[in-house]
């Protein structure tokens, strides 16, 4: 990597369910204002801006900042389904760190549906057609269930036929993040659970996965500031934190091996590895995840393609207790997407927001003690795994 990309400002709208919310317009202006005002700047001094969702018109990154000001700053709409916040992430971090522009905004935002996900153009081509196509290659074809819990349901099953394991650690894992919600202001579902209550939610897919295992569609908005060391300095920015490292993959031939693939775990581990390296870390240097757990079997997967416990461990390292406080490292001290909520566009700067909040030390109750090094993981099927490791100064 080049010069340091340093984290200047976040803000985050609390996510809702749908029904409840604002306008994206709204929601997104308001997360852009409390990003600029943490990074003590004003939208004159913004030079460029990414603006990421996948529901909506073109445009809607352009209206959205029309609600703060009209600052006549190139402004690139970013749709890269479920990793389209930290798409936008690393086209901003790109553009400063190449030395294009010194200050750049991301900021994400999502009005969504209640129920399942599912598509708005079925009269043409759909661009999941190669996954499903892959997933039926390697395992049994399906239609129980929607689109998005086949393919993760999938992955979970493999995962249990692969490597022993049973529903109970799908159930552990969602029990762990609703309790780290509950620490959290900004967490949309905080209410305690079980591992029984877990099990005993209605069945969404394969007589395993349940309602409890899946993140719901919310609404919500999110954004950061992201400055050379020179601005910063000049300007009078927080340097608390930068990026130390980043990765972005894409599927390769890989897909067709197993279903883990199908659903990133192999372009994880790529984009996982691109990170590690260009930030000089390990795994081992990490201190807290924020890692995107749509459904519970993508976080045990997403815990091996990090290297943050071999493969096939995932049961021993849930078991004690090395995904949370007192343990190994802290993973979705937030509660995740399972608990805070998942507006696509709006997520992976959540993620950012987080992070940098524990590497500020400015988590609250939820804070990881003495927090340096920090990654996040954000993907999206078919779409991208980015990986981002940030770092306290």
């Amino acid at each position: 990597m080049g010069q340091n990309v340093y984290v200047a400002g976040v803000g985050m709208d609390k996510f809702k369910k749908p029904g409840a919310h604002d306008p994206y317009e709204v929601m997104g202006a308001r997360a852009i204002t409390l990003a600029l005002a943490d990074a003590g700047l004003d939208l004159s001094q913004i030079q460029q801006a990414y603006a990421s969702y996948i529901y909506g018109d073109s445009g809607c990154g352009q209206k959205v900042m029309t609600e703060v000001g009209l600052p006549g700053i190139p402004i690139f709409n970013v749709s890269n389904n479920c990793s389209s916040g930290s798409s936008a992430i690393f086209l901003a971090r790109q553009a400063v760190e190449s030395g294009l522009v010194d200050c750049a905004l991301a900021y994400g935002f999502e009005e969504m549906q209640p129920g399942a996900l599912g598509s708005n153009w079925d009269d043409r081509t759909s661009p999941a057609q190669y996954i499903f196509n892959a997933l039926d290659t390697v395992r049994p074809p399906t239609t129980m269930g929607p689109p998005a819990a086949i393919m993760f349901g999938s992955a979970g099953a493999e995962y249990m036929e692969k490597y022993d394991a049973t529903a109970d650690l799908f159930a552990k894992v969602a029990v762990k993040t609703r309790r780290h919600a509950g620490k959290n202001p900004f967490a949309l579902f905080t209410a305690p659970l079980t591992v029984e209550e877990v099990l005993e939610s209605p069945i969404v897919f394969d007589n395993y996965l349940t309602r409890f295992m899946c993140c719901p569609p919310t609404c919500g908005a999110a954004a950061a500031v992201f400055v050379s060391e020179t601005f910063a300095k000049k300007h009078g920015c927080n340097l608390d934190v930068f990026i130390a490292g980043q990765g972005m993959a894409t599927d390769s031939e890989t897909l067709f091996e197993n279903a883990r693939n199908v659903v990133g775990q192999e372009y994880s581990k790529r984009a996982a590895h691109i990170a590690y390296e260009q930030a000089g870390v390990s795994p081992n240097d990490v201190d807290v995840v924020e890692l995107h757990d749509c459904f519970t079997p993508n976080e045990v997967v997403s815990y091996e393609a990090l290297d943050l416990c071999q493969e096939g461990a995932s049961t021993q390292f849930v078991e004690d207790g090395n995904n949370t406080y007192g343990g190994r490292v802290v993973v979705n001290p937030s509660g995740g997407l399972m608990s805070k909520g998942h507006p696509i566009g709006a997520t992976g700067l959540a993620q950012c927001y987080e992070l940098v909040s524990h590497l500020r030390g400015a988590a609250g109750d939820r804070q990881v003690e003495n927090a340096r090094i920090a990654l996040q993981h954000n993907i999206g099927v078919p779409g991208a795994a980015v990986v981002t490791i940030y770092q306290r100064a």
